[in-house]
């Protein structure tokens, strides 16, 4: 438990160094409020931040491997992201493309809060779908268009596999 402890407070230590570094940067104020101000909300957040840190793991390289698993998903992301815009562009502006906005219930494989709350942002960040809800393993999303709602689940169960991939097949 000591170990896991002294995890979180150097990454909360780490995090503060580095959002300061990020204010002083993006400021470009030096004077005693600013840093002041800067040093105290760097704080502030590392701190609100430290139950995220570490994200349970005791192992020294989980958070480079996190890092490298999660270039890759972002930029499938961006990918989901766009075709969902071309796909809602359609929609709006062609009359014959069905608009059947519902709810649809998913539910997840994944016990862990980070990861189910990965896969809802990740859903919602996707234009057409937002995640309403979230209750135990559940999802309940709205949907643009629910004209074939076995092809949304499959959709939905890919952004759930994507989402295991990124945390090492843990969730």
């Amino acid at each position: 438990m000591a170990v896991r402890v002294e995890l979180k407070n150097a990454s909360m230590y780490r995090l503060a160094f580095v959002l300061f570094g990020f204010w002083v940067l993006l400021s470009g104020r030096l004077d005693a409020m600013h840093l002041g101000f800067g040093l105290g909300s760097a704080l502030l957040v590392s701190l609100f931040a430290r139950s995220l840190l570490a994200m349970g793991r005791d192992e020294p390289l989980g958070g480079i491997r996190m890092l490298i698993r999660f270039v890759p998903y972002v930029g499938w992301l961006i990918y989901q992201i766009i075709i969902a815009n071309i796909d809602v562009a359609r929609r709006a502006i062609s009359p014959r493309m069905p608009i059947y906005p519902g709810i649809i219930k998913v539910t997840s494989r994944f016990g862990g809060d980070l990861a189910l709350t990965a896969l809802a942002n990740s859903i919602t960040l996707t234009p057409g779908t937002m995640t309403v809800d979230v209750v135990g393993r559940d999802l309940y999303i709205h949907c643009l268009a629910i004209e074939d709602e076995q092809k949304l689940m499959e959709v939905e169960r890919n952004f759930e596999d994507h989402v295991e991939r990124l945390f090492g097949g843990r969730g």
